[in-house]
């Protein structure tokens, strides 16, 4: 059976990302109705009620109830494609029968599949989500030991940062550079040790002396080589992605 008229909600609290997904989608699927765009999980849960839409573009990361709580709902009555920066959710969820994953920062070419994959399996049941999120609300859970803010020197003082606030941390001899949009400070922590207590969710290694904020990620090219370069939204340098982690960006 063909659905003529599919319909979907879009649950994103970035407001940038939400409306990058609503262009991305009239363009890969312009025969999808959009029936609302949540920017929080109160929000979501009311249009799932509300509109019973065959698709759920969801963040797994949602203030209110929880991306994982939405698709505890969703679970069976709508598909649902996960929106994600973190890939070890998307994957579980993929494997346990969620139509799809697609992961942050959005590229058509990505979604377009997504789109593809979900049109299949639209005259199916939704997949029960059930047990691959009992699993991932452990790993969420486990979320909460990681680091929330560093103490960096500044001069003669002592700046908290919180995690949020950091575009990326980098090696400078025994120390660690702590970089923020509007300057930078020093810890002597070595980055093997930062990488071990920060939430992998928020920042990927992505060379040997480099950790960025997944958040603070713009964009990303490739440079004459062939070798893949990521832009920041709040800085104007440009960070190098060496060959072992190009894989984290390879469906852009």
């Amino acid at each position: 059976m063909t659905i003529f008229n599919p319909t979907a909600v879009i649950a994103e609290d970035e407001p940038v990302l939400r409306a990058q997904l609503k262009d991305l989608l009239h363009a890969v699927w312009p025969e999808l109705a959009i029936a609302a765009a949540a920017e929080d999980g109160f929000q979501a849960m009311r249009a799932l009620e509300r509109h019973r839409p065959h698709v759920l573009f969801l963040d797994i990361q949602m203030p209110g109830p929880t991306g994982l709580e939405l698709a505890r709902h969703a679970s069976g009555r709508c598909h649902v494609v996960f929106v994600t920066a973190y890939d070890q959710y998307a994957v579980a969820a993929f494997e346990e029968g969620a139509v799809d994953y697609v992961m942050k920062p959005l590229t058509a070419a990505r979604l377009a599949t997504a789109c593809d994959r979900v049109k299949e399996r639209l005259s199916m049941t939704p997949a029960d989500l059930r047990s691959v999120l009992d699993a991932l609300a452990k790993r969420a859970a486990q979320a909460n030991a990681y680091l929330r803010w560093i103490n960096a020197s500044l001069g003669t003082d002592v700046k908290l940062i919180t995690v949020d606030e950091i575009c990326y941390f980098q090696s400078d001899t025994k120390y660690t550079r702590v970089v923020t949009a509007d300057g930078e400070s020093l810890i002597r922590k070595p980055l093997k040790e930062l990488m071990d207590e920060l939430d992998p969710a928020s920042f990927w290694q992505i060379h040997r002396s480099t950790i960025v904020n997944v958040n603070a990620i713009a964009g990303v090219s490739n440079d004459f080589a062939g070798h893949v370069i990521v832009k920041l939204k709040n800085r104007k340098e440009t960070l190098p992605v060496s060959q072992p982690f190009a894989h984290l960006f390879r469906q852009m």
